[in-house]
């Protein structure tokens, strides 16, 4: 089921017959480098997990995001409910296999995703959660209309992440 569309991309709840497409992703060292490592299959499947359980519990998650040319996964983008620093925000997040990098793909479902926020869900704001050392990440967020407005730390895998939390507002949203 399509959930919205862009000049270019299609985005679709994920299913389990994704997980091969979205172990690319998961499991590529370089593609998960603000992760730390490459996920485990279990790992990839708990992911996925996840994000079926969001569309149940919440009615969005991150979605599939395909080449609306060829259908060609090209990586996942949506919205999530995250923890920052005690409080949950829903955060636009994504994260597309590595062969699609650089297209602009990024910054195109994320746009999409604000909108659909601001649009459909009527949020008042939407956040992205990025590591201080994610650059391409931080660019994205920027090119969202989003401004930083915290740091934070994250813990993973037992290490301490610095983060930076982006957030536009439905005032500073024109659409």
């Amino acid at each position: 089921m399509t959930i919205l569309e862009t000049p270019r991309l299609s985005l679709r709840q994920m299913t389990p017959d994704d997980l091969p497409a979205l172990k690319r992703t998961l499991q590529d060292p370089i593609a998960m480098t603000a992760y730390e490592h490459a996920f485990s299959d279990q790992e990839a499947q708990d992911w996925l997990d996840r994000q079926l359980a969001r569309y149940q519990k919440d009615g969005f998650g991150l979605w599939a995001v395909l080449s609306k040319e060829t259908g060609q996964w090209l990586g996942q983008c949506g919205i999530s409910m995250q923890n920052w620093e005690g409080r949950m925000v829903p955060e636009v997040g994504y994260l597309f296999e590595r062969v699609h990098w650089h297209h602009g793909y990024a910054t195109e479902a994320a746009m999409a995703c604000r909108d659909y926020a601001f649009e459909v869900l009527k949020l008042d704001e939407v956040f992205t959660i990025i590591r201080d050392t994610n650059l391409p990440s931080q660019r994205v967020a920027e090119r969202n209309g989003m401004t930083r407005r915290e740091t934070g730390i994250r813990h993973y895998y037992g290490i301490d992440m610095p983060h930076y939390l982006y957030s536009i507002r439905r005032e500073e949203w024109k659409k």
